[in-house]
């Protein structure tokens, strides 16, 4: 059952499961687990790259290139990577391998410490899947499907994943994009 709001806009009752997991601050221990682990799967990831030589360090870029090399391989073969997105590993990305490792590795690393701390936890899980996509438009399974999983849920739980850390209270002093808190309609 459906209700009509106005003219253009379709109000359906939210249903008490996803109301619980999507709204309800107690639910927010169920999403710290997750940001927990998702958070350190990244952070270990990335302050690997990070430390790393093929990385971050001398030869930076030389892992990123290995990786595009066995991509565009797999695309050759018929694989698993589409031919668009082998086009743009060979024109985009590895004219630019240097950028893209410092890019993948320090991003893991901000998105594992966003999830730990509970700080942007939506943002952040935002861009964990972004990594995740790219890894598996790559040919790249690993963890990325369980990990794209776990932070797609993040996503859709922004406004409560981040109730058991800094979210809590940099969400209501942020503010949302479409309702920005000001003087005049701060809540008492």
């Amino acid at each position: 059952m459906y209700f009509i709001k106005e003219e253009n806009e379709i109000i359906i009752p939210e249903n008490p499961i996803s109301r619980f997991l999507f709204n309800n601050v107690h639910a927010g221990l169920i999403w710290l687990l997750v940001r927990l682990y998702l958070g350190y799967a990244w952070l270990t990831a990335g302050w690997g790259k990070v430390t790393s030589d093929a990385w971050t360090g001398e030869n930076a870029g030389a892992a990123v290139q290995g990786f595009i090399g066995g991509a565009l391989a797999k695309a050759e073969e018929g694989g698993d990577v589409a031919g668009w997105y082998a086009h743009f590993l060979q024109n985009v990305a590895l004219p630019n391998a240097k950028l893209f490792s410092f890019i993948v590795a320090w991003g893991e690393v901000l998105v594992g410490l966003g999830l730990i701390v509970g700080l942007l936890t939506g943002i952040a899980a935002f861009f964990g899947t972004v990594m995740n996509v790219s890894f598996l438009f790559a040919g790249t399974l690993s963890t990325n499907p369980l990990l794209f999983i776990l932070a797609t849920w993040l996503v859709l739980a922004w406004k409560n994943a981040g109730w058991y850390g800094l979210d809590r209270w940099a969400l209501p002093l942020l503010g949302t994009p479409w309702h920005r808190k000001s003087k005049d309609n701060i809540e008492t």
